[in-house]
C-alpha cells in the first residue's frame, strides 16, 4: 500500500478499536476515510475491536461495483461521498440507546451542549433493512441530507465528519445524547437547547470533537 494508505489503515484501525471499546460496535460496523477525490479507505468486514491496519481496504468510488474485501454496506459510504463533498469520513455503528429510541419513535434533540453538534433533531431513516444495494444507500443519504448523523430504525446509525476523528466522536455524542434523552424523559419533560444556545455550542464543535476523539483513544496502546 502507498504511504497515504498505510496512514489511513492505522487511523481506521484506531477508530475501530475506540468504537468497540466504548460499546458502539460489536460484530458489525465500518469506518471510512477519504484519501483523494474518488478513493477512500474502508475497514474490512471484521470485528472492529480486533482490526489491524493491514485489513483496511480501498474503496473506489469510480468503480462499477464495490470490489473484494469491503463490507457489503459500503454502498452507504459511496452514496454519501457522492453527495457530500464536505464529508471526509463516514462511521457506521450500532449505538444501543440511539437505536432503541428510534424503535420507540422518540427523537434525539440537543438536551446538552454537545448534543447541538448533531443539529436540531437527528433524522431517522425509516427502513430497518441492511443497506446492501446502491438504491437503498441513495435513499439513506437522502435522509441524512446535510445533517451530521442519521439513525436507522432497527439498524444502528451513521455519522459523518470532516475527518475520522469527527465522525467517530459524533457517534459517541449521538449515543450520549440518546442516553440523556431517555433519562430526561423518565424524569420529566425534556427541554432542548434553543436555537441561539445550539448555535453557540456549534462554534466550538471542531475543538471539542477532537478532544472527544482523544478521550475515546485514551486506552489505545
Amino acid at each position: 500500500m502507498p504511504p497515504v494508505a498505510e496512514a489511513a489503515g492505522r487511523l481506521l484501525a484506531q477508530a475501530g478499536h475506540a468504537l468497540a471499546r466504548h460499546g458502539l460496535v460489536t460484530a458489525f460496523g465500518h469506518v471510512s476515510t477519504r484519501m483523494d477525490g474518488t478513493t477512500w479507505a474502508i475497514t474490512a468486514p471484521l470485528p472492529l475491536g480486533r482490526l489491524t491496519p493491514e485489513a483496511v481496504q480501498v474503496l473506489d468510488l469510480a468503480a462499477p461495483d464495490l470490489g473484494d474485501g469491503v463490507p457489503r454496506e459500503a454502498w452507504i459510504h459511496r452514496a454519501i461521498a457522492h453527495v457530500r463533498p464536505d464529508v471526509g469520513a463516514v462511521c457506521r455503528a450500532q449505538p444501543p440507546t440511539a437505536t432503541a429510541l428510534a424503535a420507540a419513535g422518540v427523537p434525539v434533540r440537543p438536551l446538552h451542549g454537545q448534543g447541538a453538534f448533531l443539529g436540531p433533531v437527528v433524522p431517522v431513516h425509516d427502513d430497518p433493512r441492511l443497506v446492501r444495494e446502491p438504491d437503498a444507500a441513495v435513499r439513506l443519504a437522502e435522509t441524512l441530507g446535510a445533517a451530521p448523523a442519521v439513525v436507522m430504525r432497527g439498524n444502528g446509525a451513521v455519522t459523518v465528519g470532516g475527518d475520522v476523528a469527527e465522525a467517530v466522536a459524533l457517534m459517541w455524542v449521538l449515543e450520549q445524547s440518546a442516553r440523556l434523552t431517555a433519562t430526561a424523559a423518565a424524569s420529566g419533560t425534556p427541554r432542548p437547547l434553543d436555537d441561539d444556545e445550539q448555535a453557540a455550542w456549534r462554534t466550538v464543535a471542531p475543538e471539542l470533537l477532537h478532544r472527544i476523539w482523544n478521550y475515546l483513544n485514551e486506552e489505545e496502546s
